[in-house]
């Protein structure tokens, strides 16, 4: 390694690595945990401090896509690879000239899901819960975005469970001198020689004693330039860069950028690295392909800046538009969030409203996140079953509506209404015409075979096992005052993950304009679009966000070792 000026926090290993990660989120602790398994010494750098380790993942709710797992036998849901295929190529939309190695990942990812995946993480100590959860379920028509069956397999620990079965790995190998971890540095170049990366360059910034996920300081206390004979960056997306955000946001899809953007993910997710590997040659792209949510609430309790938390909702509530006009089909709670985005849009209101009650809400609202969900992030098994038994909303639930800023808790339609116009960013609501829309579905209600498409897919996700239980209410009147109160809640977008990115090979290598690797360099996770660029296309089926992390991270370290 070049040697350190002597104002730097940390001395430079007298040993040059076998390869370097940029980026200590899990694409890159699982990149790190492939190479120490072949014996190689691996150096990880981030700009952020030890409580950071595993990155976004820690927050996560631990969702999984598997595909034809025993989870779902046992539930008595038919999946197959091919029927896999089917709703990525559905989802992913793949059109462009460029999608020619997003294509290869997206196929070899299902694979991964459908053999290797499973098993890889159970012998790491990974466990899931036994009901596999159905997100996404999309437009309806099977060549329509969304999973055509269940295959949400939710992390017995959420996403800390993810991180630690890496992580702990890792701190062994850190003992033992096999693993340099380097915090507080912060890589502004990538060092190139002949075409080749040979390196990284940057600054050590100053210590920071914030706990995860808070914003920490940019300092700079010193330079630092390490060596390896491979880098692999693994440096996420731009879910908190709202300017690149702004730059990169497809309008002609999705209607104009919404002035008011909830973040769901801290301040450190920048996207810097994009254009630092890019000015080393890396060639980017589908940088428009961004996913952000519309199911965002303001989070009462905020760790990072414009802290968002995400609603997962079952398919019961009402959805409105700024207006009050409720949104078209197939527009529904967690069916097709591009689509239902772009319905949102086009108002040329950038919020939108659910319209429930205490019956749904109890049964049917899950706020995403390992610290929203603290009975399975604790894996206490007594705390979930008292949770799925009851007929209240969960604690985090109940602590919004007690003092989230975007709820509404009401005993009477007029109530409701006046405090709905009151948290108003746009035009009042006319309380007859919401009210007329309410009951015109709910004389409906109980009808199997209702005109209303929103009550026919509320029965039919009743008639899977799993939504039964745990996440679909019986159909009924949400206007009945035996099941109130009523509750309407402001949803806002939420930035959250980037789908297009540096684009890579299978084996991870970064590729310049003309489609050739770049020697030396290497990308997992986010930055790469989860692999190949972007490998989920214009949609995202839920639960590909941890596990493109873990493929892509496994792809890079198993390719450099």
């Amino acid at each position: 390694m070049e040697p350190v000026p002597a104002n730097c926090a940390a001395a430079a290993s007298a040993e040059t690595p076998d390869a370097i990660v940029v980026g200590a989120g899990l694409a890159g602790l699982v990149a790190a945990y492939e190479l120490t398994r072949a014996g190689r010494r691996v150096l990880i750098v981030d700009q952020e401090n030890r409580a950071t380790l595993g990155g976004q993942a820690h927050w996560s709710l631990g969702g999984l896509f598997l595909v034809d797992s025993p989870e779902q036998r046992r539930l008595g849901v038919r999946d197959s690879l091919d029927l896999a295929r089917q709703d990525w190529a559905a989802s992913a939309g793949f059109d462009r000239d460029s999608d020619r190695w997003p294509r290869a990942w997206a196929e070899a990812y299902l694979e991964f899901a459908a053999g290797e995946k499973r098993g890889y993480l159970r012998d790491l100590g990974l466990r899931l819960t036994p009901i596999v959860g159905w997100a996404e379920r999309g437009g309806g028509g099977a060549d329509e975005h969304g999973n055509s069956v269940p295959r949400f397999h939710l992390t017995w620990g959420t996403g800390p469970e993810v991180v630690r079965i890496f992580r702990e790995p890792l701190e062994a190998a850190e003992a033992d001198g096999r693993v340099d971890f380097r915090f507080r540095h912060r890589v502004d170049e990538l060092i190139t020689e002949g075409g080749a990366v040979v390196g990284v360059r940057g600054h050590v910034l100053a210590p920071s004693p914030t706990a995860r996920g808070i914003a920490s300081n940019r300092e700079e206390i010193g330079t630092f330039a390490f060596r390896a004979p491979a880098v692999i960056v693994t440096t996420g997306g731009i879910g908190h860069n709202v300017d690149l955000m702004r730059r990169y946001w497809p309008t002609e899809r999705l209607g104009e950028f919404p002035s008011r953007m909830l973040a769901g993910v801290p301040a450190h997710v920048d996207g810097r690295m994009l254009e630092i590997a890019e000015a080393a040659g890396a060639n980017l792209i589908n940088r428009d392909r961004i996913w952000a949510y519309t199911e965002g609430i303001e989070n009462w309790n905020p760790v990072w800046p414009d802290h968002g938390i995400r609603i997962i909702p079952g398919p019961s509530s009402l959805w409105f538009d700024a207006e009050g006009r409720r949104l078209p089909a197939p527009n529904y709670p967690g069916f097709d969030t591009n689509r239902t985005m772009r319905a949102i849009l086009s108002t040329g209101h950038d919020y939108s409203w659910f319209v429930l009650n205490s019956a749904i809400i109890s049964k049917e609202f899950a706020l995403s996140g390992s610290e929203q969900n603290p009975d399975i992030t604790l894996k206490d098994w007594r705390l979930t079953l008292e949770r799925a038994r009851s007929s209240d909303a969960p604690g985090p639930v109940e602590a919004f509506m007690r003092f989230g800023s975007d709820f509404v808790v009401a005993e009477s339609t007029e109530e409701l209404v006046a405090g709905m116009n009151a948290r108003s960013r746009g035009p009042l609501i006319d309380h007859d015409r919401l009210v007329a829309q309410i009951r015109d579905r709910d004389r409906e209600a109980a009808d199997p075979e209702a005109a209303d498409e929103q009550v026919r897919a509320i029965h039919a996700a009743r008639r899977y096992l799993g939504d039964r239980i745990v996440r679909v209410a019986a159909p009924h009147a949400i206007l009945d005052p035996a099941l109130g109160p009523l509750i309407a809640v402001r949803l806002s977008p939420l930035s959250r993950k980037t789908l297009g990115g540096l684009e890579t090979n299978l084996d991870s290598q970064v590729l310049d304009s003309r489609g050739e690797p770049i020697p030396g360099l290497y990308a997992a996770g986010e930055v790469a679009g989860f692999g190949g660029g972007g490998m989920h296309g214009y949609n995202a089926l839920e639960g590909t966000f941890l596990g493109g992390c873990i493929f892509s991270g496994l792809r890079a370290g198993r390719a450099v070792r």
